[in-house]
């Protein structure tokens, strides 16, 4: 028995049994150097990737340097797009336009600017200050010509930018126009009586609720907001009439907030003639190379924006911080 194992019932002489359990170890060895040489494989290439991929940085932020400190890569023709509704919360606000804008003007290969325009207005504050600004950069950096190019659309707020520049193009059948202002909204007041309920609104000022729709429209409120409107309007047209100058067509319809094609603007003096934005890169401003200084969304930053905003509303919402606006 001293020499002998009995395993399953039969016998096993010891030294197989030890080497058995050496091949095992010898595996269980092997198996783990394996598995760290397969690690340090990975770890290497991982090392490499992140090493090209700030390689690849680095030379992106020398070229930049250098083209800001003067070395000329080439002459270009600058561009800066203004995609769907003008409003501070939308792609296409005022800082972020105004930002491509100055870095467009600002760097010294630019032989001329074109804003491209697809777009069918919004908020008259935001299309203002764009329109200051470029009127503030003309005079900065007057010898680069500014181009507005109409895509699909350019109404209102829209056109609102594009008569700041020096010409404006569009194709055969671009929309543009919509010269006007306007304000909708529903009434419910109607509706609320046949179904038996009954409106509480309170307030601090005699006209502080005069938007409100579950109450009854008063002629007075309906007169204040229509000379706001017109308020608004008059400047609409000053700023055409000041950008546009004798090249408009006088008529009845001009500002009444209708639209037209592309061929019907240039009839109308809205529009200086057709063209598409290469187009006018490369007859116009002679430069046809284009580069894009269009500010695009960082939509990881609007992303953790919108979940803080979120969590921030939950939350006043439990402390019943929300009982209040001020409108």
């Amino acid at each position: 028995m001293s020499e002998d194992n009995w395993t399953g019932g039969r016998k096993v002489p010891e030294q197989n049994n030890e080497n058995w359990e050496r091949e095992t170890l010898n595996k269980l060895a092997l198996s783990a150097v394996t598995e760290q040489r397969r690690t340090r494989r990975w770890g290497i290439f991982f090392k490499l990737l992140m090493f090209g991929y700030l390689f690849l940085i680095f030379f992106v932020f020398m070229a930049e340097k250098k083209g800001e400190t003067g070395l000329k890569l080439g002459d270009h023709t600058a561009l800066v797009e203004i995609q769907g509704v003008i409003a501070d919360n939308a792609q296409a606000n005022a800082d972020t336009i105004i930002t491509g804008l100055r870095a467009a003007f600002k760097d010294d290969r630019t032989q001329g600017v074109i804003i491209r325009i697809n777009s069918p207005g919004g908020s008259p504050v935001q299309a203002g200050y764009v329109n200051d600004e470029i009127g503030r950069l003309r005079e900065e950096y007057p010898d680069i010509p500014l181009y507005a190019v109409i895509a699909d659309v350019c109404a209102s707020g829209g056109y609102y930018i594009a008569v700041a520049a020096d010409e404006i193009y569009a194709d055969k059948a671009s929309i543009v126009g919509s010269i006007g202002v306007l304000m909708d909204g529903f009434g419910f007041v109607g509706a609320m009586e046949k179904l038996g309920v009954e409106r509480r609104l309170m307030t601090s000022g005699t006209s502080k609720g005069f938007l409100d729709p579950f109450s009854p429209q008063k002629e007075e409120d309906v007169k204040h907001i229509k000379g706001m409107l017109g308020n608004i309007h008059q400047q609409f047209i000053d700023v055409v009439k000041k950008g546009r100058g004798d090249r408009l067509k006088y008529n009845d319809r001009l500002f009444s907030g209708l639209i037209w094609t592309g061929e019907q603007g240039i009839e109308l003096g809205l529009v200086d003639a057709l063209g598409s934005a290469s187009h006018v890169a490369r007859e116009v401003i002679g430069e046809e190379y284009i580069k894009d200084f269009t500010v695009r969304p960082d939509y990881f930053q609007r992303f953790t924006d919108r979940l803080g905003m979120a969590m921030a509303n939950a939350f006043s919402s439990q402390l019943g911080l929300d009982g209040a606006n001020l409108k």
